[in-house]
């Protein structure tokens, strides 16, 4: 869905955020995807050491916004996100996470993303949506 000089970009703005805390890296990805891991240790822990599904719901908005962001017209627009849910399905205690974004909707106003989370045997861990809102910049 982006190239390798919009996924630097992205990574660019990590900086002193939380998703630079969190370790979360955009990479590339399949036609029609966006994707980012993060890792699973003592950042994103909950306190029984498995990876936190707040953590996940980061992640998983982290990606959704990032995407949304870079199909907008940045200098006269932004993106808020307005809901994101999560079904955690599987616990991880170490490792590194993947998710994987498709836009499901892309409306002038509004863009939706489902958003899956897998560890790194592949198999799914989370199954995400997100919801953005585009929104006119303030002056």
């Amino acid at each position: 869905m982006f190239t390798t000089e919009e996924i630097a970009f992205a990574n660019a703005l990590r900086k002193n955020t939380l998703v630079e805390g969190l370790g979360i890296t955009f990479i590339p990805s399949e036609p029609g995807t966006f994707a980012a891991t993060m890792p699973v240790d003592a950042r994103t822990f909950q306190p029984m050491g498995l990876l936190h599904g707040g953590a996940t719901a980061a992640l998983a908005e982290t990606l959704g916004s990032m995407g949304s962001a870079m199909l907008i017209d940045r200098a006269n627009f932004a993106v808020v996100g307005i809901e994101v849910s999560a079904n955690h399905l599987k616990g991880v205690r170490s490792g590194i996470v993947t998710a994987t974004g498709t836009l499901l909707h892309k409306g002038r106003t509004m863009h939706v993303w489902d958003i899956r989370v897998g560890n790194e045997a592949g198999e799914l861990i989370a199954v995400c949506k997100l919801t953005n809102l585009v929104i006119a910049n303030r002056p």
